[in-house]
């Protein structure tokens, strides 16, 4: 990991809750109101919350994000946000390529890549999700899916100073399942040196890759203590702000 690398404590919760969840940036301030140097906080609520969230968040040193926006900047994409769309909620991350967008919504390596290059020229960081099925796994498949979802999923003119990662074995995810602590080191230690054969590796070693599967406070202390692992994107742990700021208070 980078030195004075930020652990990045991200919460998606999907498709969870109202617009009176916007005090849950309160709410976990006041659980948490340590605003530490070495620990950045990100919340990723649904698309109709972002500028709610984001105004609610000003001053509480927490940040907000996008769980998905499509790469066309305009056009007749019913239904969906471009990033530009999400910047002027004052979101400024976009999480992409997620498992369960990969299964049930078609998001491919090839349109994640496209996403992420206009996520980073809309000014935002992207946070790029890779992982594989216990199918995969099973079949000692790992790492070489994960490397080929790294490659198709960062686009050529990705910019490796602005790019976050999470790996999130899909198998992990919802499940109460997680791998052992070895198999989280082995697959973040070869993400890290994927990354290194693409951007080199003075980029390589402050890219963020986090951890996704879950993660709660039960298991987060000994995943986070692991050298590659610079945080955890979190899913059910992350709708609780007193199990968030419990995760947060173990980095």
């Amino acid at each position: 990991m980078g030195n004075n690398m930020k652990t990045l404590i991200a919460a998606n919760w999907k498709m969870h809750g109202n617009l009176s969840w916007v005090q849950k940036s309160a709410e976990f301030r006041a659980l948490f109101p340590a605003k530490s140097k070495n620990i950045s906080i990100l919340l990723c609520p649904p698309a109709h919350m972002l500028e709610a969230m984001a105004r609610a968040s000003e001053g509480l040193d927490i940040s907000v994000g996008a769980q998905n926006c499509h790469d066309q900047a305009t056009g007749t994409y019913t239904g969906e946000l471009s990033a530009a769309m999400v910047a002027e909620t004052g979101a400024t991350y976009v999480i992409l390529g997620h498992s369960e967008r990969r299964a049930s919504f078609g998001d491919t390596d090839s349109w994640v890549a496209t996403k992420t290059s206009a996520v980073q020229k809309a000014g935002l960081k992207p946070i790029v999700c890779v992982g594989e099925s216990r199918t995969e796994r099973e079949a000692g498949h790992a790492e070489e899916v994960v490397g080929s979802q790294l490659a198709g999923s960062i686009p050529a003119d990705a910019d490796g100073r602005n790019l976050v990662i999470a790996y999130e074995p899909v198998w992990a995810i919802g499940t109460g399942l997680t791998p052992t602590i070895e198999d989280i080191a082995t697959i973040h230690d070869h993400i890290r040196g994927c990354l290194t054969t693409r951007f080199g590796a003075k980029v390589a070693d402050k890219i963020q890759i986090l951890y996704g599967g879950s993660v709660k406070p039960e298991n987060a202390k000994e995943i986070l203590a692991l050298k590659d692992v610079a945080g955890a994107l979190i899913g059910g742990a992350g709708l609780d702000m007193k199990s968030l700021a419990a995760i947060a208070a173990l980095v």
